[in-house]
C-alpha cells in the first residue's frame, strides 16, 4: 500500500514537473491558469525553490539564448538589424505579424528585480514625428532612424547629442531614470527622476526638437520630494485641450499624498505649455503608467498599477466641474503584499470613480492607445490597446461609441517580452512597439 502511495506521488510530481517544463519550454505566460493555480496555492519561497529546480533547463536555455542575443545587439552597433520576425495569433485567432529590431540601450536585468534602483534606467521610451521616430533610454541617450527603414533590414538608427547629463552633473543631481517622452509643436518634453539633497523627485524638461542636439532645460518643477526609491512615479505626458499638456504622477509611496489636494502626488494635472501653470485634473492615482486624451470625447484614458492586483484602466469623462477622485489609497481592488487587507473594494460606495476595468491578478499595465473606427487597425470597431509588462501582452479591448461598455476582449501574446510603450504610426497602419528585455522595436501589422 506505501509503495503504491508513494508511486502515485511520484508519478503525479514527474506528470506536473513535465506539464509546467512544458508551459515555460514554450515561453512563461504569467497568465497561464496553471500557473496562476500553483502560485496560490504555494507560498512565494517554496515556489521559486520549485521553479529553480523544475526549470533549471528551460532556464539555462534562455539564458544562453539572452546572452547571444546580446553579443549580437553590442556587435551591430547603431545598425538597428532585424533579429527576429514571425507570425503570430491573438487569443481570439486573428492573425498578426511581429518584426523586431535592436535597439543599443542597456537591458532590464530581472535577476535585480523589478524594484531595484538600476533597473530604473532600463525603462525606454518612443514617439513618432513626421517620417521619423525618436527614441530615448533610461539613461537618457537619444536616437532615431527613418520610419521607411522598418521596411528594411535594418532600421540605421542615428545618435542625437543631448544636454542631459551634463545638466545634472552640473547641479550634483543623480539621474534614476527617464519616465517619458512626447513631442508637440516643434518641442521635446521628458519626464525625469533624479536625486538630489532634498531627495528623489520628477520634473518634466523640455527642448527645441533639433536632429543634431536636444538642449533640455527645466520646464515644470513639481517641488514634490521623497526620502527612499520606489517605483510609483508615473511620469508620462499627453497631449491635452487649450494649449495644454498632462502630467501623471504617481503617489511615490506616501501615505494619503494622493487624496491630498495640496499635493501633486498622486495626481493626474494639466499644464500650460505657454506658462506652464498647472491645475489639478483627478486625484487618487497610485502609479500611471499609461495616459491617452481622446480628444472628439473630451475623456482622459489612464492605466495604473494596483498593489497586488487591481490594475486599472480609468475613464474621466469630464462631464462635470467636479474633480475626479479614482480613489488611491482608500479603494482598490487589488491588496496589499502584506499584512491585513485594508482597501475598500467598492469605489462608488465610497464617493470615488469606479475603474472602467480592473485586472487582478495583475497583468503589469503600462502603456495605452486608443484607436476610433476610422483608424480601424484589426477590425470594425473602437479599440483601446493596453500593454503590459508582466503579461507580455497586447490587451485589444472593443469599446461601444459611449465609451461605457466593453464589447469584445483579446490578447496578443509575445513570449519572453516586456512592452513599456506604443505608438500607432497612420501613415503605415503599424503599432511601434518598445520591448525593453533586448531592447528593441517590434512593428505589429496586421498579417493578411
Amino acid at each position: 500500500m506505501k509503495k503504491k502511495i508513494l508511486f502515485t506521488i511520484i508519478l503525479l510530481f514527474s506528470v506536473t514537473s513535465m506539464s509546467f517544463y512544458y508551459v515555460v519550454d514554450k515561453g512563461y505566460d504569467r497568465q497561464n491558469k496553471y500557473i496562476l493555480f500553483i502560485k496560490k496555492i504555494i507560498p512565494n519561497e517554496l515556489s521559486k525553490n520549485i521553479r529553480d529546480i523544475i526549470f533549471i533547463i528551460p532556464n539555462l536555455k534562455n539564458k544562453n539564448q539572452v546572452l547571444n542575443l546580446q553579443v549580437k545587439k553590442y556587435e551591430q552597433g547603431l545598425e538597428g538589424n532585424l533579429f527576429r520576425e514571425q507570425n503570430i495569433k491573438s487569443k481570439n485567432k486573428k492573425n498578426f505579424n511581429i518584426k523586431e529590431f535592436f535597439l543599443p540601450f542597456k537591458r532590464l536585468d530581472l535577476n535585480l528585480g523589478w524594484a531595484a534602483t538600476e533597473n530604473s534606467k532600463r525603462a525606454h521610451y518612443l514617439e513618432i514625428i513626421n517620417d521619423k521616430v525618436i527614441v530615448i533610454s533610461g539613461l537618457g541617450q537619444t536616437i532615431y532612424f527613418s520610419k521607411k527603414n522598418i521596411y528594411n533590414e535594418k532600421l540605421h538608427q542615428k545618435n542625437i547629442k543631448n544636454n542631459i547629463l551634463s545638466y545634472l552633473k552640473k547641479r550634483n543631481y543623480k539621474l534614476i531614470g527617464i519616465r517619458d517622452l512626447f513631442i508637440e509643436d516643434n518641442f521635446v518634453y521628458i519626464s525625469l527622476q533624479h536625486k538630489d539633497l532634498n531627495g528623489f523627485t520628477i520634473n518634466i524638461y523640455r527642448a527645441k526638437l533639433n536632429f543634431e542636439k536636444l538642449n533640455f532645460e527645466p520646464f515644470f518643477i513639481t517641488n514634490e520630494y521623497w526620502q527612499n526609491y520606489n517605483v510609483f512615479s508615473g511620469g508620462r505626458i499627453e497631449t491635452y485641450k487649450d494649449n495644454q499638456i498632462l502630467f501623471s504622477i504617481g503617489y511615490s509611496s506616501i501615505k494619503s499624498a494622493a487624496q491630498d489636494k495640496k499635493s501633486l502626488l498622486g495626481k493626474i494635472i494639466s499644464i500650460d505649455k505657454s506658462t506652464a501653470v498647472h491645475n489639478l485634473v483627478s486625484v487618487g492615482h497610485r502609479n500611471p503608467q499609461g495616459l491617452f486624451y481622446e480628444k472628439s470625447s473630451n475623456i482622459i484614458m489612464n492605466s495604473e498599477h494596483g498593489p497586488k492586483g487591481g490594475d486599472e484602466i480609468n475613464f474621466n469623462y469630464q462631464n462635470t466641474k467636479e474633480l475626479a477622485n479614482f480613489g488611491w489609497d482608500i479603494a482598490s481592488y487589488g491588496q496589499p503584499y502584506h499584512g491585513k487587507d485594508i482597501f475598500k473594494k467598492s469605489h462608488k460606495k465610497y464617493g470615488f470613480v469606479e475603474p472602467f476595468k480592473n485586472y487582478t491578478p495583475s497583468i503589469g499595465i503600462s502603456e495605452i492607445f486608443y484607436l476610433p473606427e476610422e483608424k480601424n487597425f484589426n477590425q470594425l470597431g473602437n479599440n483601446l490597446f493596453v500593454t503590459s509588462l508582466r503579461a507580455a501582452s497586447i490587451y485589444i479591448i472593443e469599446i461601444n461609441k459611449k465609451f461605457t461598455q466593453i464589447i469584445n476582449e483579446d490578447r496578443i501574446f509575445f513570449k519572453e517580452q516586456r512592452i513599456r510603450d506604443i505608438e500607432f504610426d497612420n501613415d503605415e497602419g503599424v503599432f511601434l512597439i518598445l520591448f525593453e528585455k533586448t531592447p528593441s522595436i517590434g512593428v505589429l501589422s496586421i498579417k493578411d
